[in-house]
């Protein structure tokens, strides 16, 4: 239904927060009206008697009850409940139409397939500028990146670029391009969830055996001895 009538509603609120709330209560209200249908019954408290009641001297016996009257009343409640309809709402069925093309719903998404397309333009652009040694533009750019490493596709798109830069045999860096690489990679890593294991991860295992930098003769420093700690 919200798909159907509330689309054009929907557009006309952009940017007006407090329709939007009062729209989100309305339909929250629906929601909770549609699994709880039924009124809460009250329930009659019986209250405890007070610390030292019993001590008390003029306490009064508690009444014979009539076992006639009592097994009257439970006769008349058993009546009422065999007699009242099964408490189980009646489903209504109506058809609701189809509503507007999902071309209108995929407009209000443009902006964030926009937003993703400039993420991966941040991550690849750092990444260059970091094996060209413009290290002054890559800090710049660099916030914007470690952001953007919360998005698997930008995650994807950082193990792509690395991939591309060992192809062309650029896997050995100074320690300032190492530095920045080191970074990525942790960022990386510690937002990747279960499902990047076999993707994101298993992409990073043979980058990390290939980037290094060399701390004195003889002596290479690999990736993996500072990103080895990720789950």
């Amino acid at each position: 239904q919200l798909v159907a009538y509330e689309v054009k509603r929907m557009k006309a609120e952009e940017g007006n927060k407090q329709k939007i709330l009062r729209h989100i209560k309305e339909l929250a209200e629906k929601l909770y009206k549609n699994e709880n249908p039924y009124p809460a019954v009250a329930m009659h408290k019986v209250q405890k008697p007070t610390e030292g009641s019993h001590l008390r001297l003029h306490q009064r016996p508690f009444p014979r009850l009539d076992e006639g009257t009592v097994q009257w009343i439970i006769d008349q409640a058993t009546a009422k409940l065999q007699s009242a309809p099964p408490a189980v709402r009646a489903e209504k069925k109506c058809m609701v139409p189809s509503g507007p093309p999902m071309a209108a719903i995929l407009e209000r998404n443009g902006n964030a397939l926009a937003n993703s397309a400039r993420r991966l333009e941040v991550v690849r652009n750092c990444i260059s500028y970091v094996f060209e040694n413009k290290m002054l533009e890559a800090k710049k750019l660099f916030p914007a990146v470690l952001r953007a490493m919360k998005g698997r596709a930008a995650r994807h798109c950082l193990t792509q670029e690395l991939h591309l830069h060992v192809q062309q045999n650029r896997a050995v860096l100074d320690h300032q391009q190492f530095d920045f690489v080191i970074r990525m990679m942790n960022c990386c890593l510690q937002d990747c969830t279960a499902m990047d294991e076999h993707g994101v991860a298993a992409a990073l295992l043979p980058l990390v055996t290939a980037f290094c930098r060399k701390l004195s003769p003889g002596i290479t420093q690999f990736a993996y001895s500072c990103v080895q700690e990720h789950v």
